[in-house]
């Protein structure tokens, strides 16, 4: 076999490769692999080479030794339910709708936001899976599963590592959510504390433990009454269920939170607009640093949320107050 790397293989060592090309394959089979079957452009390698694009591998096995040693990701055909707000050769920004996970989990493991992507991309020739290829369009960041909003993806393994290394800078994005509050907020917050998470129950509380943690969030109120805020959130870490556990330590919980939320206030939300889940929309994300700086991407709030903002604070369109 013979196997030319490309852009999206290069830059990663030769072992993890290919741990990620023959996936059913032990390690300790790799590796007695790369001492006796493999080259790397005609000659023996190192697990540890890194591989450059216009490297070629030969594999001196047979095409049904390494079948038996791989298995495909079958893909199944699934409805496209998110939105593309912005595309160029390297970034897919896409709104993600409430009720659709980011990933797979225990429970779901077809129909994810990432495997949608997947098809949209392969569908339209972008991503080609299998031809040697190892890499998968990888979203950078992720929502809760009904939180709707802006998820990023990296159509090449480049971008995806200079989008996780942006995001991990202290002002590399700006990160901006809005949801509407029970009460109402007449100043902002800048809200600091750390947290726990309880793996088991996938919750978190807030903590004074140094071990704990740290999450940073401000809030600032944009329009108020009735007994509810529509707020704006700058997320500035990014921790499970920050801006949720943050907002009702603070006395301003998410409508219709049933794991952080006010029970009567949700009761009243429910019977009102029929909400059942917490409100929370991730709407604008800014470059601030990197080849990207000054670029700023959003997304519309879902028609649900228009409904409730109309409905609790008779706003017709928080679009537009959200971005004045």
């Amino acid at each position: 076999m013979q196997i030319e790397i490309g852009r999206n293989e290069a830059g990663q060592r030769l072992d993890r490769y290919l741990r990620k090309y023959f996936n059913k394959a032990p390690l300790s089979l790799l590796y007695r692999m790369v001492r006796k079957d493999i080259k790397v452009n005609g000659r023996r390698s190192r697990c540890e080479y890194m591989l450059a694009e216009g490297d070629v591998l030969q594999i001196y096995i047979s095409r049904e030794r390494a079948d038996g040693l791989r298995q495909e990701t079958k893909r199944p055909k699934i409805k496209k339910q998110f939105a593309v707000v912005f595309e160029d050769e390297e970034l897919l920004a896409v709104n993600k709708p409430a009720g659709l996970l980011t990933h797979g989990d225990r429970r779901e493991k077809k129909n994810t936001l990432a495997g949608q992507v997947a098809a949209y991309l392969t569908a339209k020739g972008d991503y080609a899976p299998g031809r040697g290829s190892t890499f998968t369009p990888s979203p950078v960041n992720r929502l809760d599963r009904n939180t709707s909003g802006l998820v990023l993806f990296g159509k090449t393994a480049a971008a995806v590592r200079a989008l996780n290394q942006l995001i991990r800078q202290r002002d590399g994005v700006e990160k901006m959510y809005c949801t509407v509050a029970a009460g109402e907020m007449k100043e902002p917050l800048m809200l600091r504390g750390r947290m726990v998470k309880d793996e088991e129950k996938n919750r978190v509380r807030v903590t004074t433990d140094e071990n704990g943690r740290w999450m940073e969030t401000d809030v600032f109120p944009v329009v108020c009454g009735g007994g509810f805020t529509l707020v704006r959130v700058h997320l500035r870490t990014g921790r499970t269920h920050q801006i949720r556990v943050q907002m009702a330590e603070a006395g301003y919980p998410l409508i219709g939170d049933r794991k952080y939320g006010d029970v009567s206030v949700n009761r009243t939300v429910q019977r009102r607009c029929g909400l059942s889940t917490h409100l929370l929309h991730a709407f604008r994300f800014a470059f601030l640093a990197g080849a990207r700086q000054g670029q700023v991407i959003t997304a519309p709030v879902p028609k649900r949320f228009r409904e409730i903002t109309k409905e609790l604070l008779s706003i017709e369109d928080p679009d537009g107050i959200l971005e004045e």
